[in-house]
Order: structure tokens, then C-alpha cells, then sequence
């Protein structure tokens, strides 16, 4: 997931101010890309702050992130930690980036076939525009983590972890290796579903070994240590109940009424809110939920975008399509609180044409790169945001 920048129009007198006292030197400003799901300061923070340098040992790997500097955030389950990676990546790449048959390249310069090749998550380079995957090559105990970049068609690689500059931030509270959820899967899996880059915060969710496992943690960068999170509960008015053990599956951070919050998808598909002030160690959070997009699914990536004077938030889904949701009433969403059947909450539609996305995420200010699964293969289109 990347981080934007995002100006809204209730926000350009403040603009303004700022601008007028940044030129007589009086308040410090810096520039951004023009769009942002929470406006994100510039920071002084680089690759110079990762403290090793060698080989990062990843025993798995999942959601992926960028930070400042082009600082690559990759999560590792299985090792309950987060690497922050120097990627040496320079140089921009020709747009649009288009990838027809990608599992087959990344099996062929790997040395095995398709059905060997996962790939779990995309991130887009903020600069360069090139494309990151989290792959893993093979299953069981044998499984290899890799980290697959790609600049065009015919230039895909793994990205070399050796000798790089990385940090390690380990999480002391995930679920133990051999514990299983209420249908047999493996919950250390679950230790971390996904990562977002804030304002200096790394957002980390996923489950913890705590009885209220549900956990949604904000990690200072650079990293100085991990603390035990904010445990989170939902209403789902889907299933009629609070829930405390579902971990969140995506998601982004966006301001509401100026405070910065996070947004986050659950299984099921409610959208809830979190004011990101209340996210500290050991406190117990209850988000408001937003909006409830259908059940039988799972939300697999989202963004916000800005387009026409409006926001948005664009969402894949894993039997809903690709979901274009519209965030101008959010702060007068009082929030769901009793059962309901079908949809309800901040008004959505389905965007036609878009299936098969498995993976999406902003190339630029209107393009989205995303990963469709079309039958035969998985393939890398760069399409105009919807």
C-alpha cells in the first residue's frame, strides 16, 4: 500500500495560510504528489536510518508497503516481524506498465511452473513507478519467500537481499506457531493482514494471542520498538454482533474532518473507522462502521483517490467485484449499529469490466495498477482510475 498525498476543498483556505506563511519563512511546508488518502509531511527519514546491513531473513512473506525514501515495508508472518528494506531502486520506468502472463514469467526465472507461484501482494515504487509482488515459490515447510520487482514485460527480477540496509521491528505478542482457528487454519498466518505508511507510523493489523486478538498496531519509523497495539472491535451488522476476533483484511488511512483516521475492510465486507489518536498500546477501540458491502466476500486491497472534487475508495473483492465507494458523507455517518440483510452505510457502485482483479493499487494521480486473474494466468494492467 502507498501513501498520498490529498488536499480537499475544504481544506484551501488553510492551504492558502499555510502557503502565504511558508513564503514569508514563518511556517515550514512541504510539497507532495498532488493526491493523498491522509496528507503525509515531508520527514527527514532515510535509508541512511536503517540500522543493519546484510541479509534480512524472511521465513515468509505477505503485505507489502512503501514508505519515505522508497523504503519497502514487507510483512513476515511467520517470523511476527516487519523488515523495512533499502530497495536501491533509481530511475524511473516507461509507463503504462503492462505484464501479460506475470506468474509464468516469475516461474520461469525462478525455475519452477505456475502452480508452484503465489502471489499475495502488489506495491508501487512512489517514485520510480516500478511494480513489487510478494511471492512465495513452492509449499509446505520447503516454501521460499521472494520479492519479485517489475519494470516492464520483459524486466522482471528478484530483488536481491544482499548486503541491503533494512530494519527489523518484531512483534512480541502473535499468535503462537502452532495455533489454529476454529476451522483448522493456521492463525500465526494471520499475525499480520496488512500495512499501510503514515505520517512517521507504520499501521500493522492482524491477530495477536490476546483473548481480544483482533489487533491493529502503529509502529513509529524509524523503528524504535514495538508495543502490544490497540485491540479493536467492530460491529458487523451482517452477522447481527460486535466481533473482537476478526482481523482486519485492507486497509488505508483518510481524513475525517481534518483527524486523521484509518479505514479498514473486514471479511464480510464492513468498512469501519478508526480516529488514529485512540490507536495506543493496550487500549480496547470500538470503530464505527461506515458502511456494511455485502457478505460472502473478502476485501482484498484498497485506496483513495481524488477525482471531480470528490473522494473515493476503490476496493477488490474476492466475489464482489471491484467497489467504487464514496466518501463525501462520511463524517455524518452515525454508524451502524443494528442487524441488517444486504448493503448499507456510505452509497458504493460496481465497476463494470473490472473482474478477475485480485491486487490493485495507485500507478498515479488517475491510474490504478492492477493484478486480474483472467483463467489462464495473472496478468499486470495499468488501467485509468474509474
Amino acid at each position: 500500500m502507498t501513501y498520498l498525498f490529498l488536499v480537499r476543498p475544504s481544506d484551501r483556505f488553510r492551504l492558502a495560510i499555510v502557503t502565504i506563511l511558508a513564503i514569508l519563512g514563518l511556517f515550514s511546508v512541504g510539497v507532495g504528489p498532488a493526491l493523498a488518502a491522509t496528507a503525509t509531511p515531508t520527514t527527514t527519514t532515510t535509508t541512511a536510518d536503517l540500522d543493519h546491513t546484510g541479509r534480512p531473513e524472511l521465513r515468509s512473506v505477505g503485505p507489502l508497503t512503501f514508505g519515505p525514501s522508497g523504503i519497502l515495508f514487507a510483512a513476515d508472518s511467520l517470523g511476527a516481524s516487519v523488515f523495512a528494506i533499502d530497495t536501491r531502486d533509481t530511475g524511473k520506468i516507461d509507463r503504462p506498465l503492462e505484464v501479460a502472463g506475470l506468474d509464468d514469467k516469475i516461474a520461469a526465472l525462478v525455475g519452477t511452473t505456475r502452480d508452484q507461484i503465489r502471489i499475495h501482494d502488489l506495491a508501487v515504487h512512489p517514485e520510480t513507478g516500478r511494480a513489487y509482488l510478494s511471492v512465495t515459490r513452492g509449499q509446505g515447510p520447503g516454501a521460499v519467500p521472494l520479492i519479485v520487482r517489475a519494470s516492464s514485460a520483459s524486466q522482471i527480477e528478484v530483488l536481491s537481499l544482499d548486503q541491503v540496509r533494512y530494519s527489523q521491528a518484531r512483534l512480541q505478542n502473535a499468535p503462537d506457531l502452532d495455533a489454529k482457528g476454529r476451522r483448522g487454519d493456521s492463525l500465526r498466518l494471520e499475525a499480520i493482514t496488512d500495512l499501510a505508511y503514515s505520517d512517521g507510523q507504520l499501521l500493522v493489523t492482524g491477530l495477536s494471542n490476546e483473548e481480544f486478538s483482533s489487533k491493529l498496531r502503529k509502529i513509529a519509523f524509524p523503528f524504535k520498538g514495538v508495543g502490544e497495539g490497540t485491540s479493536v472491535e467492530i460491529y458487523h451488522g451482517a452477522h447481527g454482533g460486535f466481533e473482537t476476533h476478526a482481523p482486519v483484511r485492507t486497509l488505508t488511512t483518510y481524513d475525517i474532518e481534518d483527524s486523521s483516521h484509518v479505514l479498514a475492510a473486514y471479511t464480510c465486507t464492513p468498512l469501519v473507522s478508526f480516529p488514529m489518536t485512540e490507536l495506543i498500546d493496550h487500549a480496547k477501540v470500538t470503530g464505527t462502521t461506515v458502511a456494511e458491502l455485502g457478505n460472502r466476500n473478502r476485501p482484498l486491497d484498497m485506496f483513495v483517490y481524488h477525482q471531480q472534487g470528490k473522494d473515493y475508495l476503490l476496493m477488490a473483492n474476492s466475489a464482489r467485484g471491484v467497489m467504487k465507494v464514496e466518501l463525501a458523507t462520511i463524517a455524518d455517518v452515525d454508524g451502524i449499529t443494528e442487524p441488517i440483510a444486504g448493503t448499507a452505510g456510505l452509497p458504493y457502485e460496481t465497476i463494470v469490466g473490472w473482474t478477475g482483479v485480485v491486487q490493485l493499487e495507485r500507478a498515479d494521480d488517475s491510474h490504478a495498477l492492477i493484478l486480474v486473474d483472467g483463467g489462464s494466468g495473472l496478468d499486470l494492467k495499468t488501467v485509468a482510475l474509474p
